[in-house]
């Protein structure tokens, strides 16, 4: 898809009267998502930093969201039924799995998890068939508080419930002000040299997409010591694809008609039996009439 086309589900949404009303609060549809980011040339200025960072691929974008809808995100924090974790390695808490949101959180995921966005995530990332997770499994709203520390790792290689790929986390952070003394910066480790290369500050309003890879260690080891015991707050979603992504068979594909007329039963039984390159080849040299072959397409 060119690049341009990203921008068309924004566009629709372009007349004043395109808000929504959360607590009050009038957000203009088109402007949830800062429109910049989607120009061709932004997404290959986005591409070419996300390549080059050290000491992993990853990418930090300030900006993406409209601030008032972030903020009416942080004010609902406070009523979600959260999951604490408790281990050696980590003490935070999460929402659970298919959390109940607020209408603001809500409409944050309902963004990202798009298919304009994620065909976006995907143009960034080179990283085609991206899926979302609706149900948030290790994602959602994440809030960490006073003594709280969460070990280097790298995330999970494979959807626990779905047996879904990894590809990519995507975190918003929601702290104004947050200062690097009080602890809480993501640290981005090298697994070679066992040492911190890169620090991202969990600050307000700023994006951080990380692919996952076999050296995509980071976490932020030193417990939290924020004044008055003010919480770290981040909204994240994980990315996955399927490893049949872009292998399967017209044949499996396609919808199979009780009363297919004997000629279709036939084709159909031809191109399973037929390997799909040897398939493809003959039925582009063959002499059928044209009209014949758009309707036995379009039929699959």
């Amino acid at each position: 898809m060119p690049a341009h086309d990203y921008m068309r589900p924004l566009a629709r949404a372009s007349k004043p009267t395109d808000t929504i009303t959360i607590r009050g609060v009038s957000l203009p549809l088109p402007e949830l998502v800062d429109r910049a980011f989607f120009r061709a040339e932004r997404i290959d200025a986005l591409r070419q930093r996300l390549q080059a960072a050290q000491p992993f691929p990853h990418l930090v974008i300030e900006g993406l969201f409209h601030p008032r809808l972030l903020e009416l995100a942080a004010e609902e924090f406070d009523a979600i039924p959260w999951v604490d974790v408790k281990s050696r390695y980590e003490l935070t808490r999460r929402s659970p799995t298919s959390p109940p949101l607020g209408p603001a959180l809500q409409l944050y995921f309902d963004t990202i998890h798009s298919g304009w966005f994620t065909e976006w995530l995907s143009a960034v990332t080179q990283v085609p068939y991206l899926l979302p997770d609706p149900k948030l499994h290790g994602g959602g709203a994440h809030e960490s508080r006073t003594g709280a520390t969460f070990a280097v790792h790298r995330d999970f290689k494979l959807h626990r419930c779905l047996g879904l790929r990894n590809e990519m986390v995507f975190i918003t952070y929601l702290n104004k002000g947050w200062q690097p003394e009080w602890g809480g910066m993501l640290e981005l480790w090298s697994a070679q040299r066992d040492q911190c290369v890169t620090k991202v500050a969990p600050e307000f309003g700023h994006t951080l997409l990380m692919p996952h890879c076999a050296v995509s260690f980071h976490g932020h080891p030193e417990p939290l010591q924020p004044p008055d015991d003010r919480p770290r707050r981040s909204l994240a979603a994980y990315f996955y694809t399927s490893p049949d992504a872009g292998k399967v068979r017209d044949d499996q594909a396609s919808s199979m008609f009780l009363n297919a007329r004997r000629f279709d039963r036939l084709l159909r039984v031809a191109q399973m039996v037929t390997p799909p390159i040897l398939f493809t080849t003959v039925w582009k040299m063959s002499s059928w009439p044209g009209r014949l072959k758009r309707k036995l397409l379009r039929s699959g």
